[in-house]
């Protein structure tokens, strides 16, 4: 675990003038204590608990079924390892869509119960009254648009949105709005690069992209994804820095050889 103070924690205000100085902000997601402790040790300016974890933790075929007592949980053991990084916890489904004093008090148990230092949440307009109730009572919201993954029935699948310039002109009126509202960085997902680094220019808040081409403020992937060790499906945006699927099938076989021919353990991994 990174010897850092957990009070030099990374804030919002960080994250807001790394914008301002044009540094790019890279976020990956974690979900258990050992992950987010490399990621720490490793710099990385923000851990995202996503709800993801229903997919490539949970075995679900969408992030529906996550519940808020799944993201806690995760939430916890990220929170435990991580002492500079900011976290950040996605808000489950139908969590913050009931009502505005629901989506607050679940917002306030991932700080109170689950160290979280932010809130995700996904949705334009129709989620403004929510974010500003949010962040009024002092809970930092990051945002999410374009292709929002608990809307996937509605929007009929994982596709690319904001390709047709009504659609286009609608996120970034969504992303003002939401600016306006109070969130402090936003989620770009799956849209076409040129709308992205349109929406990246017309609002002061950080653009975090993922499938948003390399204009945004900051990047986001997926844990299991960039390290090979999710196959279901890898998307297009998806870049794989290493195959840890192979390497840990290797180590698992060689194990299981050992066990069944006899030569694990051996005197050095035995006691006299």
């Amino acid at each position: 675990m990174s010897t850092q103070n957990k009070t030099n924690r990374k804030t919002i205000l960080d994250i807001k003038k790394m914008k301002i100085q044009g540094e790019k902000i890279a976020v990956l997601t974690a979900y258990d204590y050992g992950m987010a402790s490399i990621m720490d040790e490793s710099d990385i300016d923000i851990i995202l608990v996503g709800d993801s974890l229903g997919m490539v933790v949970l075995g679900y075929d969408t992030t529906l079924p996550v519940t808020m007592e799944d993201m806690l949980h995760h939430t916890k053991a990220v929170s435990r390892a991580a002492n500079s990084a900011l976290i950040v916890a996605d808000m489950p489904f139908l969590s913050y869509q009931v009502s505005t004093q629901t989506a607050l008090a679940n917002a306030g148990r991932f700080l109170q119960e689950a160290n979280a230092q932010a809130v995700k949440l996904e949705g334009g307009r129709e989620c403004a009254d929510t974010i500003q109730k949010i962040t009024s009572a002092g809970i930092p919201v990051m945002a999410h648009l374009g292709l929002t993954p608990q809307s996937i029935h509605q929007i009929g699948g994982y596709r690319v949105q904001g390709k047709k310039e009504d659609s286009a002109h609608r996120i970034i009126e969504d992303a003002k709005i939401i600016e306006e509202a109070g969130a402090f960085a936003v989620v770009l997902e799956c849209i076409p690069e040129g709308l992205a680094s349109e929406i990246t220019q017309s609002i002061s808040i950080p653009t975090i992209g993922i499938g948003a081409g390399v204009e945004c403020d900051g990047q986001v992937l997926v844990i299991n994804d960039i390290l090979g060790m999710y196959d279901k499906f890898t998307p297009k945006f998806v870049k794989k820095y290493a195959n840890l699927n192979l390497e840990i099938k290797k180590a698992v076989k060689s194990y299981i050889s050992e066990v069944k021919n006899g030569t694990f353990p051996d005197s050095e991994h035995s006691f006299k």
